[in-house]
């Protein structure tokens, strides 16, 4: 998930709760609606930052599903939701340029 969409998602959620009645609650899943394995996205980081990233690989444990991927249609139908960004490459690629541009992170402001 990009941060963007994410941010998006919360701004809705928070402008269709002012317009809820009190007391009003409802849910929403935020995903891209699109699974990437762990390998992939050590693939996709490693390929964008240009080296590999340090990993071991373990037996998969105990009641691990399979696959699990968020479905968005509840936000999607109620909020008018969709993530603007939603391939794996964009979102790893403008998380590396923020990383470059603040290596020290947020710091003082």
């Amino acid at each position: 998930m990009h941060v963007s969409d994410l941010c998006d998602a919360h701004l809705l959620a928070l402008e269709a709760l002012d317009a809820a009645e009190q007391g009003c609650f409802r849910a929403y899943n935020v995903g891209t609606g699109i699974g990437h394995s762990v390998r992939e996205v050590l693939d996709t980081v490693g390929d964008v930052i240009g080296e590999h990233v340090p990993h071991e690989v373990g037996a998969r444990r105990p009641g691990d599903p399979p696959v699990l991927v968020a479905s968005n249609d509840r936000i999607r139908t109620e909020l008018g939701w969709c993530p603007r960004i939603a391939d794996l490459r964009s979102m790893v690629s403008h998380a590396a340029i923020w990383r470059r541009d603040h290596p020290e992170g947020y710091g003082e402001t």
